[in-house]
């Protein structure tokens, strides 16, 4: 009798054990879910596939009860019903530039775990290296601006000179963003003065003939401020259904634009009414 009172004592003691490792196994995978989540939605993913990514993870490893509701800038993550704890965890996500190598990395580790190939555990190293993933230095950044300047430049009609203007304009661009308008203004201000400077600088090379289209030339040179990513998005949520979300991404972006439109404007209509001619 007195053996079979302690096995029973020991099954029962057993049991909390066990849930309590099946509670921390799940909440385990629920913060890695959100941490997934975060990379993607902070790093320009579209909100489908946050959704999708977060019920992936969660579908393979077992937790039934997981709903997620996914905006522009913030994750609520539920789950628990009679079989599993309750757990709910809600993060802000600001609203930043796009950074598409970390979005392909955690779509392609999400494959790789419904294939199982990891672990839960294993999936928290990949995400923390995911999220450390160095970006881009400032002199990368920089080149890429004034390349891109150029090609749009010659995309939108301009000739090899107004190209080799919208460089130099796209070089000091970034250059601005990088160093004054990022770390140090607000968006609206930020933009504003880019649009200004982008101006002033090819007026200053159009002058001194280093450019033969004046428009070209700002043309390109004020693509790197355009914010296509977003705007895109905002059209595929609003599309997808996710109203809400696409409508903030939506009004960032156009916010964006009318401000490099001010910027490009106001220069213009200065230089137009202190000189008395046209530029165009």
């Amino acid at each position: 009798m007195e053996e079979t009172a302690t096995a029973v004592t020991s099954q029962k003691s057993q049991i909390p054990q066990k849930e309590n490792a099946e509670n921390t196994q799940r909440s385990l995978v629920l913060e890695c879910a959100m941490q997934a989540g975060n990379i993607l939605l902070q790093n320009g993913a579209e909100i489908f596939r946050v959704e999708e990514t977060i019920t992936r993870m969660c579908d393979h490893f077992g937790v039934e009860s997981e709903s997620a509701f996914i905006l522009s800038n913030g994750i609520f993550i539920t789950a628990g019903n009679e079989k599993e704890s309750v757990y709910a965890q809600v993060r802000h996500i600001p609203v930043r530039g796009a950074q598409l190598d970390r979005v392909a990395a955690v779509n392609q580790l999400s494959r790789e775990i419904v294939e199982g190939r990891y672990t839960i555990e294993e999936v928290r190293e990949q995400l923390n290296q995911i999220e450390n993933m160095p970006r881009k230095t400032k002199q990368m950044q920089i080149l890429a601006s004034a390349v891109g300047s150029a090609c749009f430049c010659i995309m939108f009609g301009g000739s090899f000179r107004d190209s080799l203007g919208a460089f130099i304009a796209g070089f000091l661009l970034y250059v601005y963003v990088l160093e004054l308008s990022q770390p140090r203004m607000s968006k609206i201000i930020g933009n504003i003065g880019g649009g200004a400077l982008v101006t002033l600088l090819c007026i200053f090379m159009y002058k001194i003939h280093l450019g033969d289209a004046l428009n070209h030339m700002i043309i390109g040179a004020i693509i790197p401020l355009v914010p296509g990513i977003p705007f895109t998005n905002g059209i595929r949520d609003i599309a997808d259904g996710d109203y809400i979300a696409g409508a903030v991404r939506m009004l960032d972006a156009i916010l964006v634009f009318l401000c490099i439109a001010v910027g490009v404007g106001v220069v213009i209509t200065v230089y137009h009414r202190l000189t008395g001619g046209m530029l165009l």
